[in-house]
């Protein structure tokens, strides 16, 4: 596939099979978020994959343990791949993901979340490209604002300074490949 046919073919999956992916493809989609655009070249941004389907389902009920509704911009996400947004009885905010991968960010850097992105982004490309599902999942400052949050950052090794941004989640897509909405008119804008 072109890089242009990788883009127009990704997708926010929020539908997950119980099949866990290949080790293979994991390490290759890690290696793309290494590869990302980061500030100053820093390299700063740091990737913790859980490979483990019990761990990641732990996970995703963190994720969702302070979240707060009354913060949304919008109502509505998808009728093909509802989102917590769509859907409030969805007590998992990895979506019963069997892989996830947290990426964390030095906590007073000024483009931690720029990097974070960044390093999310490449990886979700590749995940496309190898015909893995995924969706990047924000609130990981708060997954981790917990006793238990904190105990698994000093189990993995994370330096204290640095604290999650976001998430990868990773798998097999449960149900068919949702559809592309129309491109939104004037989003672009070109000024000569």
């Amino acid at each position: 596939m072109q890089l242009m046919e990788i883009i127009k073919a990704r997708h926010s999956i929020r539908k997950y099979t119980e099949e866990q992916i290949a080790r293979e493809e994991l390490e290759k989609i890690l290696e793309a978020g290494t590869f990302a655009p980061n500030a100053g070249g820093g390299q700063r941004s740091m990737m913790v994959a859980v490979y483990n389907k019990e761990l990641t389902t732990r996970l995703g009920t963190m994720n969702m343990a302070k979240f707060d509704r009354s913060h949304l911009a919008g109502s509505y996400v998808s009728k093909e791949q509802p989102s917590t947004i769509d859907d409030p009885t969805i007590k998992n905010g990895f979506y019963g993901a069997p892989t996830v991968v947290a990426i964390f960010g030095q906590t007073n850097f000024m483009f931690r979340v720029a990097d974070a992105f960044c390093c999310a982004e490449n990886m979700i490309l590749q995940a496309t490209e190898l015909g893995v599902a995924s969706c990047i999942i924000s609130r990981g400052e708060e997954t981790f604002a917990s006793p238990e949050g904190r105990a698994l950052l000093r189990e993995w090794g994370v330096p204290e300074n640095y604290s999650c941004v976001c998430f990868v989640i990773l798998g097999k897509i449960d149900g068919a490949q949702p559809h592309t909405k129309p491109r939104r008119e004037g989003r672009v804008k070109i000024v000569e």
